[in-house]
């Protein structure tokens, strides 16, 4: 009977045993609420968006300050977006705990920080020096700060740590810098078709205003928007078949290229999966897939896919990509799969029964995630088998 029990369980500890080793998670909301002296820093983590690319990043540290440093810098009045620059300034793209900040080789390094990562920050703005001073401190400062008119900030202790992955640690001071005080106009002032036609997407701009869709991107902003924008080059060899779309269809194709939901560079890299677009509506779902490859961000349709190659604006609640390729929804194109085009000159054509066209490729990709299932059943019951086979031998 005991033996019995044994087998039973054995599967069921693999299990919880492989999902675990597969999860990593971390929640840089729960580490703060700890102490009320982080209060002020956690709410504008959160109402700037950092605080869900903090917990989507794998490797981190994050400088905290207590409310009386925050209060130095929410005295002058910034607007949000300006608070989320400075705030960016404080997470470092790399592991720093305690231990690593006094054993730094040669006693400094230069990090950088989401502010950098955003590409808001020019030149060497975004880099942070860290600097292991006589008498046991160190010392934090923006590659271009001030000068003497910003003081140094210090380490005071580590608030949560997640060796080798996440760094959780309170210095003295706000980190700041001339660029990420800088003032710029509000997302929400931004007219985004001229923002494109300004930078290498002017054709897909012109569709947005021929449509008539251009007050629906204006307004989507204010709830957060992320757009994917073709370059010139990619568009020009997609217009033959555009022309030849219905209104509603090329309507479609312009509404398909926005996410209503704010999604930053960083963000983009460090999660997957599906997400609606302004063209979906009732049944007609009109979704695309993020697919991270490498440092790439790729936008795969099921027809076909598109990487990010460029960033013309980020600034919560507004971001906007260039895309390398025309994006087509499989509602209405069928893919081509010997088109080797790398711009889109052999761009699928309209489909005529699209809907078919999607329930093929549906079935082709449940065929492959049963196949997949199939796969891990084997591999927990060879595991398994292993596992019973040890124990028997140990019983026997």
């Amino acid at each position: 009977m005991q033996l019995l029990r044994i087998l039973i369980l054995i599967p069921l500890v693999l299990l919880v045993l492989l999902l675990s080793a597969t999860v990593h998670a971390h929640n840089i909301t729960h580490i703060l609420a700890g102490d009320p002296d982080f209060s002020t820093f956690n709410h504008y983590l959160t109402v700037t968006h950092l605080a869900a690319e903090i917990n989507r990043r794998r490797t981190i540290t994050v400088c905290a300050v207590d409310n009386a440093a925050m209060s130095d810098i929410l005295s002058k009045n910034y607007p949000l977006y300006t608070i989320k620059n400075i705030l960016s300034l404080h997470v470092f793209a790399d592991y720093f705990s305690s231990k690593k900040l006094h054993q730094m080789p040669k006693g400094s390094a230069t990090t950088s920080s989401l502010f950098q990562a955003t590409g808001e920050a020019a030149g060497t703005s975004g880099y942070v020096d860290i600097t292991d001073m006589k008498g046991g401190k160190v010392g934090f400062l923006p590659v271009d700060s001030s000068g003497d008119d910003q003081p140094m900030a210090t380490f005071v202790k580590t608030i949560g740590d997640l060796p080798y992955d996440v760094s959780v640690i309170q210095i003295s001071h706000i980190l700041t810098s001339p660029e990420a005080e800088a003032p710029s106009s509000a997302p929400t002032d931004v007219n985004v078709t001229s923002l494109m036609a300004k930078q290498g997407c002017k054709g897909f701009s012109d569709l947005i205003r021929e449509e008539g869709a251009e007050d629906t991107f204006l307004q989507s902003v204010v709830g957060g928007l992320t757009v994917f924008c073709p370059s010139d080059d990619a568009l020009k060899s997609f217009m033959p078949t555009y022309k030849n779309m219905t209104s509603d269809g090329k309507a479609s194709v312009v509404l398909y290229h926005a996410v209503p939901t704010y999604n930053s560079l960083g963000m983009l890299r460090s999660s997957s999966g599906s997400m609606n677009t302004l063209a979906t509506g009732g049944p007609s779902k009109y979704d695309l897939t993020v697919i991270n490859d490498g440092d790439n961000v790729k936008l795969e349709t099921k027809v076909d896919t598109a990487t990010i190659k460029g960033t013309l604006i980020d600034a919560d609640p507004l971001s906007v990509f260039k895309i390398d390729r025309v994006l087509l929804p499989r509602q209405l194109f069928k893919a081509d799969p010997l088109s080797k085009s790398k711009s889109g000159a052999d761009a699928p054509g309209p489909s005529s029964d699209g809907e078919d066209a999607v329930a093929d490729k549906d079935s082709s990709d449940d065929g492959g995630r049963i196949r997949g299932g199939c796969r891990f059943v084997m591999m927990i019951s060879v595991m398994s088998s292993c596992f019973v086979v040890g124990i028997l031998a140990t019983i026997f």
